[in-house]
């Protein structure tokens, strides 16, 4: 009995070394190496390039879209959808679907640019007590008007401006009536009342909020498009300094901005770029969208970097090898400059998402002036083997020489302008 037991044991821990053992199998690792679908652009000067499976597999295209190097590579000669089927002895063992999409490309950017938002609405960033009749009160507090929200409107009216609630607060006041408050808070809209008192200190009614309608930073510019002059910049979302939470926008412009000095960043101390610009310059864009991949609008006109002025095409996510890039930024005035960084790490991705690769500074230059990534230099082109493939976002706060980058299509959906087709899209969804 005892044998027994030893002998199923014994099978037991071989079949657990085979199982584990398996991927490690050389043909079982090629195997599963290779992906169940590619994409490409079908203008691209690269072929696409797909792993072997030895000199018994052969790999045929089932239509005429794809063109054979080789049994590993192969180049696009339309657009379309099409597929790559690994054969042995004459029977297929593996597909790859294949999607050949429009060429894309883009004007690389590098410009620091002045960025000028307006809320949708006015923005609640505080509460203040007014001392009235009956004492310290917040009106707005009592209301449950929370710092965040987003006042909509007013007895039914738009509020569009800071300056649009005043009327209503002092008429309101004299008449001795509450007001009736639409707001949005997060994704819900809520209606509430509140009712104006007047300060004794003024002799004015008030209610008891801090409220901003505009907010204003500098960033950098990332790409364009030639042909309809949109544009992306920053590569992250724009939030209110007081309540850390994204600005929704009604609408906003762009100037051009000049940067002035440099902080330079250090461990456990972020950076910074010191830049000036006026909203009364004149305007080189306007702004329509504030996403969690940067600011988009589309251009009033032509923008050069003195670097790059003519359309590169672009990497898509799984296209990003580590390794040696660039990234164009602006460090004095607005000359557009070009270092190197190192691409550490890059993550294929299938639907949008914040954060796709981690990238380290390696030029001396640029460490010496600034200690890495600072702010500012959000939205930095990163430029590998010629091809636009991202932007930088965020520097590592413990670590200045790093930082994160967004993947550049994820910047060019949010222009309109759809990456992945239309079956990859329900996939994701």
């Amino acid at each position: 009995m005892k044998d027994h037991r030893k002998m199923r044991l014994l099978t037991g821990i071989l079949l657990l070394i085979t199982v584990l053992a398996v991927p490690f199998i050389a043909p079982v690792n090629h195997y599963l190496s290779i992906p169940n679908q590619v994409v490409a652009f079908d203008n691209a000067s690269e072929p696409i390039d797909i792993p072997a499976l030895g000199n018994n597999v052969s790999v045929a295209s089932s239509d005429k879209s794809l063109q054979a190097i080789d049994s590993t590579e192969f180049y696009a000669k339309e657009t379309g959808n099409s597929e790559l089927i690994y054969q042995a002895a004459g029977l297929p063992i593996k597909k790859v679907d294949v999607s050949v999409l429009e060429d894309i490309r883009v004007v690389p950017g590098g410009q620091s640019i002045g960025v000028q938002l307006h809320t949708l609405g006015v923005l609640v960033v505080g509460h203040h007590q007014i001392e009235g009749e009956d004492g310290m009160i917040s009106p707005g507090e009592d209301a449950n008007i929370q710092v965040g929200d987003v006042i909509l409107e007013i007895n039914g009216e738009k509020v569009k401006e800071m300056k649009d609630v005043k009327p209503f607060v002092e008429e309101a006041g004299k008449e001795n009536k509450p007001l009736d408050i639409t707001l949005k808070r997060d994704n819900e809209t809520i209606e509430t009342t509140l009712d104006p008192i007047k300060d004794n200190n003024e002799e004015e009614y008030r209610i008891g909020l801090y409220i901003r309608d505009s907010a204003a930073g500098i960033g950098t510019m990332t790409f364009y498009d030639p042909e309809t002059k949109n544009y992306g910049a920053l590569g992250h979302v724009i939030s209110d300094m007081d309540t850390q939470k994204p600005i929704e926008i009604h609408n906003g412009s762009i100037v051009r901005s000049n940067v002035t000095s440099i902080e330079k960043g250090n461990h456990g101390t972020p950076g910074e770029k010191q830049a000036k610009f006026s909203v009364n310059d004149k305007k080189i864009g306007t702004i329509s969208k504030n996403s969690p991949f940067g600011v988009f609008g589309q251009l009033n006109k032509k923008i050069s970097n003195g670097k790059y002025d003519e359309p590169m095409p672009i990497a898509l996510s799984h296209e990003v090898k580590e390794g040696p890039a660039k990234i164009l930024t602006v460090l004095d005035g607005e000359e557009v400059e070009e270092f190197d960084v190192k691409v550490v790490s890059s993550v294929p991705q299938k639907v949008p998402a914040k954060k796709g690769m981690v990238i380290q500074v390696t030029d001396d230059e640029l460490l010496n002036k600034t200690g890495g990534i600072v702010q500012g230099m959000s939205g930095s082109p990163i430029i590998q083997d010629g091809k636009v493939i991202g932007a930088v976002t965020h520097v590592f706060v413990n670590d200045p020489t790093s930082g994160y980058g967004v993947h550049i299509e994820w910047m060019l959906q949010e222009t309109g302008i759809e990456i992945k087709d239309s079956a990859d899209q329900k996939e994701a969804s």
